[in-house]
């Protein structure tokens, strides 16, 4: 686990990040950008920006090279905001975890479906030989206990 003071240092750049995309960064190639997560290495060097992109595959790689070229102009805004002494290099990554839980969900989908046909079909499921054949059918005499005979 990450400590609070590196934590907060993650929190911190994923807001600048964020306002630095959608205020200051001017490029056309950059789509709907989202900024998941921050991850920053526990000496402060490092630091990894997750981000999801809504659109086509195309407008992802845009978005890359956007993210790339701007990589400077956003690292020394953190750098002025953060106001620590060693700015961490950011590193962004594209997010896959939207596209695993899609993934994931229409997977779901499948097994509840089949599940449901299972379901139907046991419904309307009957025994081999009729009724349960290891079924016995009580008696009412059966069912009161005898008394023994004096004789």
């Amino acid at each position: 686990m990450a400590s609070p003071r590196v934590r907060k240092i993650a929190d911190r750049i994923q807001i600048i990040v964020a306002e630095m995309l959608e205020r200051r960064v001017k490029d056309p190639r950059l789509g709907f950008v989202t900024i998941t997560d921050v991850r920053v290495t526990g000496d402060s060097q490092q630091a990894t920006v997750f981000y999801t992109v809504l659109g086509e595959e195309d407008s992802l790689a845009g978005t890359a090279a956007a993210l790339e070229s701007a990589k400077g102009l956003i690292r020394s805004e953190v750098g002025k905001q953060l106001g620590i002494r060693h700015v961490p290099t950011l590193e962004f990554i594209h997010d896959a975890l939207p596209e695993n839980a899609r993934q994931l969900d229409d997977v779901l989908a499948r097994a509840r479906a089949i599940d449901e046909q299972v379901a139907a079909v046991a419904a309307r499921a009957t025994y081999a030989a009729g009724e349960d054949p290891y079924k016995k059918p009580h008696d009412a005499d059966e069912s009161a206990p005898s008394e023994p005979d004096d004789e």
